[in-house]
């Protein structure tokens, strides 16, 4: 060792002992370096507002909260990015200077978008032509609400075509402006947009679609970010004292924590939506908060007040010039209404501040999402479920779904801290808080740290994964912990052993039940999808609670006149090739069943569909045999429909299989081996049991001419399912340890 390692050596030891890890000496370091490092780019982010937080988490002990303020600014997030694209201003006293706009034209507009405006024509203008370009989706109808200007607004029909001018007959100010205009609205929706705004590609269809698909919500508001591409708010915070955050302010937009719809206290008046009828109903802005401001807070509260809630749909994008309007100085002008209308704000909703709002800055983790007000769940898994590749991962999407339907909000935590898409998004735009990027691969040791105790429940998944995390867990929260294996991972290697005699499958599989075993231990409740899994760890852990769950949750299936069999033909397997008994069964029957079936229906033709095939599957091809690879869910519902039965040839393996739930499911016959069949009641008759060996080829050529067996098979698959793997079922479990009601699931 060369005495420059050494002496790094040395002192490396130093540092950890004068300015320890994690530290609060440690942070102040660093934030002094890196303001050497970057003195302008620093002293322009951390603003009055940014170092008041940064001081209050520095007193408070929130060490890695500003290590992440500095990191997300400086070291992290630039791997995560949100593209905007911003118009420029044109600056010009002349009309025709502006190019010529014209709207298309609604009789039945979906959305009345109200722009309130007071002069400032050039910025109403752009405002325009962002609309126009970014709103293609959504009927639409744009409401130009002129509050007595005098400048190029006056010319405004002689460039933009299609639109609805009102008119006040005297300044009303901003908010009587928008009571006025909204009374000419003919949308099921009000959108008031701000003039000073840029709105971003698919701003509009987001906040639709999040108020269609969810009638509880009664109004939702985009993402402001100013123009220097930083956040300005994700949501607004209301404190005790009426004060009021807008969260996020300055950080990227593009970090996790601002990309799932979320609950809010508010959202600024800049771009928020409505029901037209709840706006009707709430008889628009107080005009006690005339000429503006709160006007958009008090809004919020009274839409929770008649029963609805507030969220920020995240997906919608809208450059805001905060400020411009009203000035940025609250002494004077109408930014100093802001402090007087505060005061009333705070004397009209003080027992609801008082009753359900934080004190000023304290568990912002909570106030961010109103989640101070629900149970929270923190669902671990390896990573974002690709709910169409695997059945691990469609039972994680389909319990995740569960936790929301019920009521818990949910932070997702995959253990690649990668943001697979659309998976992602999908998860974002249910509620769910994805934890991805750089600061979280990096730091997630501190984040559970700092926010384990906030969750009522730990639901963590497999035994590679919650073996990283566990004691952590145990550690620093103080939620219930759920274990969910998925299946015995030390039986199903146990069980290839047995097939392959390869002696490095047993001591793996060892290696698999002392990790499995000491998993059961450190956990509270124990979930297993097979019954036959339940009863194995029961005998081995009596004083442990066990449940079997459904792996899969349906819909009550209606029955129905179920497909004919004389339209259906052919094979079919499905299951994802990343898991080694479904490269086992499909290479075994591919060698030493199919042959044999071949030869008495010489014309049928063998499907296999599932993601990432190697090539020794690629090589079955052949006239008979179609390797489809990945398909989507359309795709496969289609094959289920077209073939006439499907086949599950497992030599070995554990737990419930997705792919056999999934065949009942979609109502086509199935025939399977009795590892296949493992932990599943078989007594309905709704599928077929052969043993693993070569009379399985027998049973499947006199199975496939027997069309009534297998119509009376697909006949039976609505009551199985409806039995064991609907929501009501699993509510019947959950309800038992996590305290979520059935009730809307009877």
């Amino acid at each position: 060792m060369s005495s420059n390692d050494g002496n790094l050596k040395f002192w490396k030891k130093a540092l950890a002992v004068f300015v320890p890890y994690n530290s609060r000496r440690r942070v102040f370091l660093k934030m002094v370096l890196q303001l050497l490092n970057h003195p302008r780019q620093l002293v322009y982010y951390f603003r009055l507002q940014k170092l008041k937080r940064v001081l209050y988490y520095f007193n408070r002990g929130g060490i890695t909260k500003v290590s992440q303020i500095l990191d997300e600014r400086l070291l992290m997030g630039a791997d995560l990015r949100l593209e905007v694209k911003l118009k420029k201003i044109i600056n010009s006293t002349q009309i025709t200077d502006f190019p010529v706009l014209s709207f298309p034209s609604s009789a039945t507009p979906v959305v009345s978008i109200i722009i309130p405006v007071y002069n400032q024509f050039s910025y109403t203008y752009i405002c325009l032509a962002s609309i126009m370009e970014n709103s293609s989706e959504v009927d639409y109808e744009v409401i130009l609400a002129d509050d007595c200007s005098d400048d190029l607004t006056l010319q405004v029909n002689d460039v933009v075509k299609n639109i609805r001018i009102i008119r006040t007959p005297k300044n009303y100010g901003f908010l009587k402006n928008c009571n006025y205009a909204s009374s000419f609205a003919r949308g099921q929706y009000i959108l008031f947009l701000n003039n000073d705004t840029q709105v971003q590609a698919d701003w509009l269809i987001p906040m639709v679609r999040l108020m269609r698909e969810n009638p509880d919500i009664g109004m939702t508001g985009s993402k402001l970010v100013y123009p220097d591409g930083r956040l300005q708010e994700a949501g607004g915070i209301l404190w005790k004292d009426g004060s009021a955050w807008n969260y996020g302010n300055g950080s990227n937009p593009a970090l996790p924590e601002f990309c799932y719809v979320k609950e809010c206290d508010y959202i600024s008046g800049a771009s928020i939506m409505i029901r037209t009828t709840l706006w009707k109903q709430l008889g628009g802005f107080d005009e006690r908060f005339t000429p503006a401001y709160c006007e958009d807070s008090d809004l919020a509260f009274m839409v929770r007040k008649a029963g609805y809630k507030v969220c920020c749909q995240p997906l919608s994008v809208v450059i805001h010039y905060e400020g411009l309007s009203n000035g940025i100085s609250i002494s004077e002008g109408l930014k100093a209404y802001q402090r007087i209308n505060q005061s009333k704000f705070y004397e009209k909703w003080k027992n609801e501040l008082e009753k359900n709002h934080k004190p000023n800055g304290e568990d912002v983790f909570l106030a961010r999402d109103r989640s101070q007000l629900k149970k929270r769940i923190l669902v671990i898994d390896h990573m974002v479920p690709q709910y169409d590749k695997d059945a691990g991962a469609r039972n994680v999407f389909m319990y995740t779904k569960i936790f929301i339907e019920s009521g818990l909000k949910v932070t997702f935590l995959p253990a690649d801290y990668y943001p697979y898409q659309p998976y992602t998004a999908q998860l974002e735009q249910l509620g769910v808080e994805v934890l991805y990027g750089n600061y979280y691969f990096k730091y997630w040791k501190e984040w559970i740290q700092e926010n384990a105790h906030f969750f009522d429940y730990f639901y963590v998944n497999r035994p590679h994964i919650a073996v990283r995390y566990i004691d952590l867990l145990k550690q620093y929260g103080n939620g219930k912990l759920i274990y969910y294996g998925h299946d015995l991972h030390y039986l199903r290697e146990r069980r290839e052993y047995e097939v392959t005699g390869n002696e490095e499958l047993l001591k793996s599989s060892e290696h698999w039940k002392i990790l499995e075993y000491q998993l059961i231990e450190k956990s509270d409740i124990i979930y297993v999808p097979s019954t036959y899994e339940k009863t194995v760890l029961e005998q081995a852990f009596p004083e442990k609670v066990i449940r079997s769950i459904p792996i899969y949750i349906y819909e009550k299936m209606e029955t129905k006149k179920c497909p004919n069999i004389k339209k259906k033909k052919n094979l079919l397997f499905v299951g994802g090739f990343g898991h080694p008994p479904n490269i086992d069964a499909v290479l075994w029957f591919a060698n030493e069943i199919f042959p044999h079936i071949l030869i008495s229906y010489p014309d049928i033709i063998w499907y296999i569909v599932g993601s990432k095939p190697p090539q020794e599957i690629m090589n079955l091809q052949s006239n008979n045999i179609v390797i489809k690879g990945f398909v989507s869910d359309e795709e496969l519902h289609s094959l289920y429909q077209s073939c006439r039965l499907v086949v599950v040839p497992l030599r070995y393996g554990a737990g419930v299989k997705g792919k056999v739930i999934e065949s009942i499911y979609e109502q086509c016959p199935l025939i399977t081996t009795p590892v296949g069949a493992e932990g599943i009641s078989t007594l309905e008759g709704v599928f077929v049991v052969a043993a693993a060996d070569k009379s399985m080829a027998d049973t499947i050529i006199r199975l496939y001419n027997d069309e009534d067996v297998l119509q009376n098979m697909m006949s039976k698959s609505p009551e199985y399912i409806n039995t064991y793997f609907t929501k009501k079922q699993v509510i019947d479990v959950l309800g038992l340890d996590i305290g979520i009601s059935d009730q809307k699931y009877n």
